[in-house]
C-alpha cells in the first residue's frame, strides 16, 4: 500500500496542473485581446471605450427593425500645429450622447480614421446600446498621433423609434507646459441609415 501512496499524490498533483491550466485558458480566453484580434482582420486597433455603468449603456443586440439611423462624421485632431509648425498633441474623447429622454439608441459601430482615410482603431464587434439621456465616451489617448491633424470618427447608429438625433462631439484637450487648450468639433450626418434599408 505504501507503494500506491506516492503514485497516488502523483496523479492529484497531475489533476490539479491539468485543472490549474484550463482555469488559466478559459480566464484568457474572453479578454480584449480575443477582441482585438477581431479588429485585426481589418487591420484596426480596439477602441478604448471609457468604463460605465452597464444601466447606462450595455451590449445588446441591435433592434429588429430600424425607424431611424444615422451615419455621423465626426472631426478630431490627434495634433495641431503651432508656431513654425510645432506639432501639439491632443488628447481625443468621442462622446456620444442619447438626447432621447424616453427611448434607447444603439450604437452599432465606431471607427477612427487617420488623415490618409485608413481607420486605425475600431469598436464594431458588438452593439451598444444607450439608455435614454445616456452618454459614453471612447478615448484615444495623448501620446497616440496615429490620427494625425486630419483625423475623424464615423458613428452608426439606430432605434426602433423616432428619436431627436444624438449629439455627437469630440473634444480634443492638451495641458502639457504651461498652457491648456481645448476645443470641440460636432458630428455631421452623411448618411441616413432609415432611408436606405
Amino acid at each position: 500500500m505504501n507503494s500506491r501512496e506516492p503514485e497516488g499524490g502523483s496523479v492529484k498533483i497531475v489533476k490539479m496542473a491539468i485543472a490549474i491550466v484550463v482555469c488559466l485558458i478559459l480566464m484568457t480566453a474572453c479578454t480584449p485581446e480575443q477582441t482585438a484580434a477581431s479588429n485585426a482582420a481589418t487591420g484596426s486597433e480596439l477602441l478604448k471605450r471609457l468604463p460605465q455603468d452597464e444601466k447606462a449603456v450595455a451590449v445588446a443586440a441591435a433592434p429588429p427593425t430600424i425607424a431611424q439611423g444615422e451615419v455621423v462624421y465626426v472631426p478630431a485632431y490627434s495634433h495641431i500645429y503651432h508656431g513654425n509648425g510645432i506639432e501639439q498633441p491632443l488628447t481625443i474623447t468621442l462622446s456620444v450622447r442619447n438626447t432621447s429622454p424616453t427611448d434607447p439608441i444603439f450604437l452599432r459601430s465606431i471607427r477612427y480614421y487617420d488623415s490618409n482615410g485608413t481607420q486605425v482603431k475600431g469598436y464594431s464587434q458588438e452593439t451598444l446600446r444607450l439608455a435614454p439621456l445616456a452618454t459614453t465616451a471612447f478615448l484615444i489617448p495623448q501620446q497616440d498621433n496615429s490620427g494625425g491633424s486630419g483625423a475623424n470618427f464615423i458613428v452608426e447608429w439606430v432605434s426602433d423609434r423616432r428619436v431627436p438625433e444624438p449629439i455627437i462631439e469630440a473634444i480634443m484637450i492638451s495641458t502639457s507646459s504651461q498652457q491648456g487648450i481645448a476645443f470641440t468639433a460636432t458630428g455631421r450626418v452623411i448618411q441616413d441609415l432609415a432611408a436606405s434599408k
